[in-house]
């Protein structure tokens, strides 16, 4: 690896560690969005995010283009982007934050995986068993619940479902790096996203359910955790290889049990502490 490379390495890396603290708000803004339906936050967050990169972009004044070639593939990211998101917020409707969190980040398989079959970039045998190490701790952190029950075991694979989209998508966000600029590339997916994430969510309006707190919650989420998040997220993606950005990401599942407890009440047990650390340890044997 040269300098330069090194260089770009650790920028990611810094970029991916920015992400996890807005990834981490994520929950705890959705918990507090409800009675909203998961499809109408999906899409709210998926346009406020598009929108603030707009004009983001208009302040930078970058011009917003994406190339008639370009548009089946974008808007397969876009659906894969928008599914990504649609099966997350629909498990916390069903398990737990903990649940959620620690499956849907199961994703550095998938990245790996994907970036290997996709993009020819495959990682050094020896850290495949950080990964695996990285793996197990979300699967101590989930824990074997002896309160399980089919409505948890639902929530369970739709955050599943959305691992697997995470990995797809990471493997997407890599991929563009050089096609093109990161506020365009984010800003087209969130919007297409957004527009895939509106059929549901128009099937399942719910107008009652909008006050001063979930309007609130909503910007949080569109602007925090996507808006900023992903996009950081995005910006490591095009500097490192996926499954480095995907493995410190999965830090979002520590950090957002740790706002659950401070702001919604929800206290993890032992299993999730000890899950937490085996987690940070497979990080460290991945990126070192």
């Amino acid at each position: 690896m040269t300098a330069e490379e090194r260089a770009a390495t650790r920028q990611g890396l810094i970029y991916v560690g920015l992400a996890v603290l807005f990834f981490s708000t994520s929950p705890v803004f959705i918990r507090w969005a409800s009675p909203l339906g998961s499809y109408e936050i999906a899409a709210w967050r998926l346009l406020i995010a598009a929108v603030a990169l707009r004009i983001a972009m208009w302040f930078r004044g970058e011009r917003w283009h994406i190339p008639r070639r370009d548009w089946r593939r974008f808007i397969l990211f876009g659906l894969i982007t928008g599914l990504h998101f649609l099966f997350y917020i629909a498990s916390l409707e069903y398990t737990t934050i903990a649940h959620s969190l620690a499956i849907v980040y199961t994703a550095p398989i998938f990245v790996t995986l994907f970036s290997a079959i996709f993009l020819h970039e495959p990682i050094a045998r020896r850290k495949w068993g950080g990964i695996g190490l990285a793996v197990a701790g979300v699967a101590i952190l989930a824990g074997f619940q002896p309160q399980f029950t089919w409505r948890m075991l639902l929530g369970d694979v739709l955050a599943l479902g959305s691992a697997i989209m995470f990995g797809f998508y990471s493997v997407a966000g890599r991929s563009q790096r050089h096609q093109n600029s990161l506020f365009n590339y984010a800003t087209t997916i969130y919007g297409l996203a957004a527009v895939w994430a509106a059929i549901p969510a128009a099937l399942t309006f719910t107008p009652q359910g909008y006050n001063l707190r979930t309007v609130l919650s909503l910007l949080g989420l569109g602007l925090l955790p996507l808006g900023l998040g992903h996009t950081l997220y995005n910006a490591a993606l095009r500097r490192t290889h996926a499954t480095y950005v995907n493995i410190i990401a999965t830090q979002e599942v520590t950090g957002g049990i740790l706002l659950g407890v401070l702001l919604l009440g929800e206290v993890p047990g032992l299993n999730e502490i000890m899950g937490a650390l085996v987690t940070l340890t497979g990080i460290l044997l991945v990126v070192l």
